[in-house]
């Protein structure tokens, strides 16, 4: 038997308590339900991936990703890792549905193949670098929760805050920034809508920060998901860098909006399409000259360490937002990712995404 044939598939549900809930536009995670995944090879090497739904911005749950991962299992069982690309496209069409399912067997796929030939998945996936910049985030809430999360973000060393804006006016979101902006007055500040405001009161809360003198250096996902036509329209009214996130799904997506100059940004999240398909986007984007953020759903160490070995390993990445590790609680998992102030450093020799359960 070829060492490296799929022999077992395992799913079993990860809870991950948060320090505090995790607040959009367009809701609130209280703790992180997600699921993880373990694949054995032939020769016993085992792969972690985690899959992490976000009910308020896919619908997906952790119930659904179970389900959707246990009607996957023929997709991998008994197929050789090595043909992990024309595996990605099966899975691709098999949980079309259930991106974040997909992203936890690609991922376990992945981490496999790499354990097995004993080389970090930053070096299988490009080699570029170890190393990524990233930012935290202030979720949504009032001014004093804005300020309070300001001055704990500076206390770890972090200078790039990323506000999460949308669940109220333009003019209270703008008042939040204005109140970062005084705490902070030498951070770089993204705000992210997730999709919460329409055109015009996207422009209203960038004039309320330009009436402020409040300098805005990426706009995330300010309108929904489906108005491309609005971040086109929001692309050319405004100086400040704008960044597809929700509307960027897949590589589809992306040649729309490159097609449609409806952004100037991208956010890769592989928990949105799983770990092929971003390369695809990365791709994409780059031949476009668009510049590229990679993010994430609420995931634990294991799932960020893995979109910390695509982006460093493919580079390009002008911003990172990796930072849900900082806010869960409590996780099973040693090794990954280590967080330093406002770097995010990947063991250079360690195999595979690096991260065991502890």
């Amino acid at each position: 038997m070829r060492p490296t044939l799929v022999t077992g598939l395992s799913f079993e549900p990860l809870h991950l308590p948060l320090t505090e809930p995790f607040a959009i536009a367009t809701g609130a995670q209280h703790a992180a339900e997600n699921v993880l995944v373990r694949l054995t090879l032939a020769d016993g090497t085992v792969g972690l991936g985690e899959a992490a739904p976000f009910t308020a911005v896919s619908g997906e749950t952790q119930a659904s990703t179970l389900a959707a991962l246990e009607s996957a299992r023929g997709v991998l069982e008994g197929k050789d890792a090595r043909a992990w690309r024309p595996l990605s496209e099966f899975l691709g069409d098999v949980l079309a549905l259930a991106p974040a399912a997909r992203c936890g067997l690609e991922t376990a796929l992945l981490d496999a193949l790499t354990r097995h030939h004993r080389v970090p998945l930053h070096v299988f996936l490009g080699g570029a670098g170890t190393t990524l910049d990233i930012d935290m985030t202030v979720t949504a809430g009032d001014v004093a929760h804005a300020v309070s999360s300001t001055r704990a973000i500076l206390a770890r060393g972090i200078r790039t805050l990323k506000v999460k804006v949308g669940a109220l006016s333009p003019d209270e979101d703008a008042a939040r920034l204005v109140a970062i902006h005084q705490e902070a007055p030498r951070a770089r500040l993204f705000a992210d809508a997730n999709g919460g405001y329409d055109v015009a009161e996207a422009l209203a809360f960038l004039k309320g920060l330009e009436r402020a003198g409040v300098p805005l250096a990426l706009f995330e996902q300010p309108v929904s998901a489906t108005d491309v036509a609005g971040m086109a329209e929001l692309a050319r009214r405004t100086r400040v860098s704008l960044c597809a996130d929700e509307s960027a799904r897949s590589a589809r997506d992306v040649l729309r909006l490159i097609r449609e100059g409806a952004c100037h940004a991208i956010n890769i999240k592989t928990m949105k399409c799983g770990v092929v398909e971003a390369m695809t986007m990365w791709s994409l984007a780059r031949a476009a000259g668009l510049e590229l953020m990679v993010g994430g759903m609420v995931e634990s160490v294991l799932a960020m360490s893995t979109s910390a070995h695509l982006a460093a390993g493919l580079g390009g990445f002008a911003y990172a937002d990796l930072d849900t590790p900082l806010f869960i609680a409590r996780h099973p998992f040693q090794g990954g990712g280590r967080y330093q102030g406002s770097t995010l450093s990947l063991d250079p020799d360690a195999p595979g995404h690096g991260v065991t359960l502890a």
